[in-house]
């Protein structure tokens, strides 16, 4: 006798049942995923932040202990750590800032540029045609004070008279230098317009209140772009670097979306300007 094999298949209803079965752990695990995605990209521009803070240091270190100026002449508009332009008309070009040669030492140098979690909302202003910062990276500079040199006008009002914009302030002047932040992620909260979304890049982290007129506040620019609820990645003056929750937020109405739907605010809950200034 001859004995016939027989390969027996899936039936419909246990097909139905493996693709119920798939749908169900695709479900459970995309959280996850996503999750994992997102701690990479914020692991990538907290590295990124420190490869930036590095390359101010060691700045410093070839200039006396001066860090890099943030924007040489300010009233010309021509020049920022990052890059500079032949007129104001035009956006800045990575190369001629003052950090330019230090961040673009080779290929990996490059990469520093670009924060993984901004670079959609990058590309977004550049194929339209809008911003004008691109070599910021998505990462802003306590201008306010790293980036220029200041002196108290008076002892004990708080006031900070700019004294020159073309170098940076001497490292020495901080007095709490793992307190002072150097960089951190950064964009501003107004509206482009096309649909783009409620940010663009900038370059500089304002603090709480101007240096100068300590009265009034500037429009914040520290960015809480990584995670839920969100955090920046910052760099402090002493080298290290970490992530900020969001403490504050306020709007001097210079732009139109409001900071907080924008996740634009100031780390920590002191409402001066511990964590930028000298003291």
């Amino acid at each position: 006798m001859r004995t016939r094999n027989r390969h027996r298949g899936f039936s419909l209803i246990e097909l139905l049942v493996s693709i119920a079965i798939v749908a169900l752990l695709t479900g459970v695990l995309l959280p996850s995923l996503a999750g994992a995605r997102r701690a990479g990209r914020a692991a990538a521009c907290l590295s990124n932040l420190r490869q930036i803070a590095a390359a101010a240091l060691q700045y410093a270190g070839d200039q006396k202990s001066s860090l890099p100026p943030g924007a040489s002449d300010f009233a010309q508009n021509l020049h920022r750590w990052h890059g500079s332009r032949a007129n104001p008309a035009q956006p800045f070009r990575p190369e001629g800032g003052s950090l330019s040669d230090h961040l673009d030492a080779g290929e990996q140098g490059r990469t520093v540029r670009s924060c993984p979690t901004f670079e959609a909302t990058m590309f977004a202003l550049r194929d339209a045609g809008l911003g004008f910062e691109r070599g910021c990276g998505g990462y802003g500079y306590n201008n306010a004070f790293a980036g220029v040199v200041r002196r108290e006008a008076a002892a004990g009002t708080g006031v900070w008279e700019l004294v020159t914009d073309r170098s940076g302030s001497p490292m020495h002047r901080f007095e709490r230098p793992a307190g002072a932040l150097l960089f951190a992620d950064a964009a501003l909260a107004t509206n482009p317009g096309r649909g783009l979304g409620p940010v663009t890049e900038y370059s500089f982290i304002e603090p709480t209140w101007w240096p100068d007129n300590p009265g009034h506040r500037p429009d914040p620019s520290v960015h809480f772009r990584h995670g839920r609820p969100g955090v920046a990645s910052a760099a402090w003056l002493d080298g290290h670097a970490g992530a900020s929750a969001l403490g504050r937020t306020a709007s001097a109405g210079v732009y139109g979306p409001i900071p907080t739907e924008a996740a634009v605010g100031w780390p920590g809950i002191d409402d001066d300007n511990r964590l930028f200034g000298y003291r």
